[in-house]
């Protein structure tokens, strides 16, 4: 297990990362349904923190495993099968989140989060064993891992007045593993598959969008007294997710990773989004259920439940890559932008207005993009 080369051209994703990212999604998927559930009950307040505890048992270690596969993957019958045992814990996890959100029991869900983790110490020892330049690096990692598993485990014997205290300081030492163990010797990292693993796992998420956009069309033929504002939920519910979409993917993200500290930065700010866009799509499950009188919230809260999930994912890549790369005017325009849409929830039309909004942020970045290829054209040597 040597280290891959970061300049490996015609590095892409590869078929065992596509598959881990499936199983993964899996579990998203069971939370987002989940804090759906919730927030139709009234229970935001719970519901949304339930929801990105779990998010970041998910989150971390998809993030662990991604980057340690842009490293060290071999793609041979052990990586493979370690792998595989990965995949498991990640089922094992998103059983336990129904529990774990709607009763407080973490219990099944930190156990699949630790065969996930304990999994990964085995391909670090690996790797320390294969490439003695990284061998220090790989103990580092192999070391802290250990030590936190141990201690999620004894978590689950403090008492309950203890236990969210306890959770967010073994999350703080968890996300501190790499800041540490990366110090002195980094692991090499391929910028355009490390950027185009986010890419797809963030695209597999928006599909959950698209896919509550479709529960309103079917809900629009079996409540047909609601048929038309299903409808439209459904084609507002389309444009938000593909200016979102179109948002992440306006420019490559590849030139935002040049040394540790932008790369831990480009990995830890993508939590926000990934949870997000999960959230998102319960919100539309939430505004289903709003048009279907099937719950009680209020008109305004119903809304926020999609718009405000929408104007995180737009900030987040605002701050991560966006700003780096328009004028200042565009930069106030796309902040403005994003918090409108969150805003619009205490509008009537709600998402009428957020995609509208939606659409004139897209506008505006393809003006600058455009005015940036004129630029471009207008200096290029005859």
């Amino acid at each position: 297990m040597t280290p891959r080369d970061p300049e490996e051209s015609h590095r892409t994703a590869g078929s065992l990362e596509l598959f881990f990212d499936l199983v993964f999604v899996v579990a998203v998927s069971v939370a987002s349904a989940n804090l759906h559930h919730l927030e139709a009950e009234e229970h935001i307040v719970a519901g949304v923190g339930a929801y990105l505890l779990v998010m970041f048992a998910v989150w971390w270690a998809w993030m662990n495993f991604t980057w340690f596969a842009t490293s060290f993957d071999t793609d041979d019958w052990l990586y493979r099968v370690t792998t595989i045992i990965q995949m498991a814990g990640a089922l094992v996890m998103a059983a336990g989140a129904a529990p774990a959100m709607l009763e407080g029991d973490f219990t099944v869900v930190i156990l699949g989060y630790v065969v996930m983790r304990l999994a990964m110490v085995a391909q670090w020892l690996r790797a320390a064993k294969s490439a003695p330049e990284l061998r220090s690096t790989a103990l580092r990692y192999a070391v802290g891992i250990t030590a936190l598993q141990i201690l999620w485990v004894l978590q689950l014997r403090l008492p309950e007045s203890l236990g969210l205290i306890s959770v967010l300081v073994l999350i703080v030492a968890e996300v501190s593993i790499p800041i540490l163990a990366e110090r002195r010797h980094s692991t090499p990292w391929h910028r355009h598959h490390i950027t185009e693993r986010y890419g797809l796992f963030t695209l597999i998420l928006l599909g959950e969008t698209i896919l509550a956009s479709t529960n309103a069309i079917i809900d629009a033929i079996a409540h047909s007294e609601q048929l038309p504002p299903l409808l439209l939920l459904s084609a507002c519910g389309l444009i938000l997710a593909a200016g979102m979409w179109w948002t992440y993917f306006w420019r490559p993200m590849h030139s935002q990773i040049a040394d540790l500290r932008s790369t831990l930065i480009f990995g830890y700010g993508h939590y926000v989004i990934f949870a997000a866009a999960g959230a998102f799509s319960a919100g539309v499950e939430v505004a289903i259920d709003y048009d279907t009188h099937a719950t009680e919230l209020s008109g305004v809260v119903a809304a926020a439940t999609t718009t405000v999930p929408v104007a995180l994912f737009v900030l987040g890549i605002w701050a991560l890559s966006l700003r780096r790369n328009l004028p200042t005017g565009a930069n106030v325009g796309v902040v403005g932008l994003a918090v409108a849409i969150g805003l619009s929830a205490l509008l009537p039309f709600t998402l009428v207005i957020a995609a509208l909004l939606m659409i004139t942020l897209v506008a505006l970045l393809e003006v600058v993009k455009q005015r940036d290829r004129l630029m471009t054209t207008s200096i290029a040597p005859a």
